[in-house]
């Protein structure tokens, strides 16, 4: 068998002007690739249709069930979550009437928003007729929690509660269920 010899051809071998060549004709076609950018996408995206959020009910437009001498009742503080898991948020609002001295008792008011209309209370949490202030209010994942003010007799003075109660509440079966709470604590 015999071999033939095939001269050597130029280009089959490197020298260091070439890997120069090469590098520079690369550095070349990767600037360029920054200033050259697809068009925008057009295509619709694949997924779940979006979700529009629901505001929170206006509890300063809802009808708070309390009967205050003058000016309506003052909402102190409100927050909201989806309480009852509809996909849909309620508002639960602190409420009291403007007193000129002492501490006027405290609602607490769950408000919803129908599809058309204004706002409106479906429950109430705690009832002014209690005679309890409310502080350290908050709704978390679904619960609201209060520390609830109160007074052991009514010969205890309306600016100094000497009870004091954690309270919990939270949705089940179609109502709103007060947790255990621990026994009231002088404060």
């Amino acid at each position: 068998m015999q071999h033939s010899v095939v001269p050597e051809l130029a280009h089959t071998r490197s020298n260091p002007m070439h890997w120069l060549a090469t590098a520079a004709a690369l550095a070349a076609v990767v600037a360029a690739s920054a200033f050259v950018q697809p068009d925008d996408a057009t295509a619709a995206q694949a997924g779940p249709p979006a979700v529009t959020a629901q505001a929170a009910p206006d509890p300063a437009a809802a009808r708070i069930p309390m009967n205050c001498p003058g000016e309506g009742p003052q909402i102190l503080q409100h927050a909201s979550g989806d309480l009852d898991k509809d996909g849909r948020p309620e508002t639960v609002a602190v409420a009291r009437c403007a007193a000129g001295s002492g501490t006027p008792p405290s609602g607490v008011y769950v408000i919803t928003q129908p599809a058309a209309g204004k706002p409106r209370v479906v429950a109430t949490l705690v009832d002014p007729k209690d005679r309890l202030s409310v502080t350290d209010f908050a709704v978390t994942n679904g619960v609201v929690t209060a520390t609830l003010l109160g007074y052991s007799s009514p010969s205890v003075p309306r600016c100094c509660p000497d009870e004091t109660e954690k309270a919990k509440w939270h949705w089940q079966d179609s109502t709103f269920v007060r947790s255990e709470q621990s026994a009231a604590v002088g404060v």
